[in-house]
C-alpha cells in the first residue's frame, strides 16, 4: 500500500528527530572519563564502609591464636564458629541478648502504635486544644532538662532497676509523631469522609483506613525505633546499677571492653602479678570483643535491607509538608 504524502513527511521528521536525539546524547571522552572516575570513587567508598565489618567478621571465625598475633587482615585462616557458641557464656551475654531483643521488639511496637495514633489525632481540627498539645509535643525536641533531672525523675517514678525504664520513656517520640502526622495529611481526605458518612468512628477509620495506608511511614519509624533501642546502653548503664540481669547487650560490651583494656594496662605496666587464667582471658580478649561487636551489629544489618523500600518511600512522603 502506497504511503501518503503526510505519512512520508511524518516518517522523515521522525528519522530527523532520532538522528538529532542520537547526536545530542553521543558520549564524549570526557563523559567516559567522568563515569570511570565516579564509579571508581564510589567503589572505593563502598569498600571503605564494608571493610570494617568484614575485618571484624573474619577475625571472629579465624584461629584465635592468629587473631591474637594480628595475623588476620584480609582472608580468614583456620575457620571455625566456636567463638559464637562460647560468647554466650561470657558475662551473661545470653541473658543480655534476650533483654535487648525484648526491649527492641516491645519498645518498637509500642512506639509505632503510639506515634501512629497520636499523629492521627493531631490531624483532627476538632480535637480540643490541638495546637497547644502539638506545640507542647514539638517543644520537647528543643529543650532538655539534663541528665541529673532525668535520673531523679526516673528514680521518683520507680523506673530504676526496672525493665520498663527501657520501654516507657521511648513510647512518645515527637519526631516520629511529626513524620506520621505529615504522612497522614497526604492521604486523600475523601477516604475518611466517605467512612464517616457510612457511620465509622474515629477508631474504625484509624484501624481500617489510616493504619493500612500508613505502612511506609510506620516501617520508617520502626527502623528508627529498633536501631535506637538496639544500640542504646546509656539508660542501662545509669538506671540498672543493681540489676545485672537487666543489662543490655551494648552495656555488656561496654563493660567488657573497659575491663579488658584495664587488665591489659596492668599487664603492660608490670604493676602486679596476674594469674594464668587472667592472662588467658587477656590473650583472648580481642577475639571475644570482635565476636560481641559482630553480634550487636548483625541483627540491624539483616533487618534493614527488607525495610529499605518502605524506608525510602516513607521518609520522602513524610517530608513533603511542614
Amino acid at each position: 500500500m502506497a504511503m501518503t504524502k503526510q505519512e512520508k513527511l511524518d516518517q522523515k521528521a521522525e528519522k530527523l528527530y532520532e538522528k538529532k536525539h542520537k547526536n545530542q546524547y553521543r558520549r564524549t571522552p570526557a563523559d567516559w572519563t567522568f563515569d570511570i572516575l565516579n564509579h571508581a570513587f564510589f567503589l572505593i567508598f563502598t569498600i571503605m564502609c564494608i571493610f570494617p565489618f568484614y575485618y571484624i567478621f573474619i577475625n571472629t571465625i579465624s584461629d584465635n591464636d592468629l587473631v591474637r598475633k594480628g595475623a588476620i587482615n584480609f582472608l580468614p585462616q583456620g575457620i571455625h564458629f566456636k567463638n559464637y557458641v562460647a560468647m554466650f557464656n561470657v558475662n551473661d551475654v545470653g541473658t543480655a541478648l534476650l533483654v535487648t531483643v525484648g526491649r527492641t521488639l516491645l519498645g518498637t511496637v509500642l512506639m509505632v502504635m503510639a506515634s501512629a495514633f497520636v499523629g492521627y489525632l493531631v490531624t483532627k481540627q476538632e480535637m480540643w486544644g490541638r495546637k497547644i498539645w502539638y506545640r507542647c509535643l514539638v517543644i520537647t525536641m528543643y529543650f532538655n532538662a539534663g541528665l541529673i533531672p532525668w535520673y531523679l525523675n526516673m528514680s521518683m517514678l520507680g523506673l530504676t532497676n526496672n525493665f520498663w525504664a527501657y520501654i516507657i520513656p521511648g513510647v512518645v517520640a515527637p519526631y516520629n509523631i511529626i513524620l506520621v502526622k505529615t504522612y497522614i495529611e497526604s492521604i486523600p481526605g475523601e477516604l475518611e469522609e466517605s467512612a464517616k458518612i457510612d457511620g465509622a468512628s474515629y477508631m474504625t477509620i484509624f484501624r481500617k483506613i489510616i493504619w493500612p495506608l500508613s505502612k511506609p511511614i510506620l516501617a520508617t519509624i520502626a527502623i528508627f525505633g529498633a536501631v535506637g533501642n538496639w544500640n542504646s546502653f546509656t539508660d542501662s548503664l545509669i538506671l540498672m546499677p543493681d540489676a545485672p540481669a537487666l543489662h543490655t547487650l551494648q552495656h555488656k560490651l561496654y563493660t567488657y571492653l573497659n575491663a579488658a583494656s584495664n587488665l591489659k594496662s596492668v599487664m603492660n605496666s608490670g604493676a602486679g602479678t596476674i594469674s594464668g587464667a587472667a592472662a588467658t582471658n587477656v590473650l583472648n580478649a580481642k577475639t571475644i570483643k570482635y565476636t560481641i561487636s559482630m553480634v550487636t551489629v548483625l541483627p540491624i544489618l539483616m533487618v534493614y535491607p527488607f525495610m529499605q523500600r518502605y524506608f525510602e518511600k516513607g521518609i520522602m512522603l513524610g517530608a513533603v509538608k511542614g
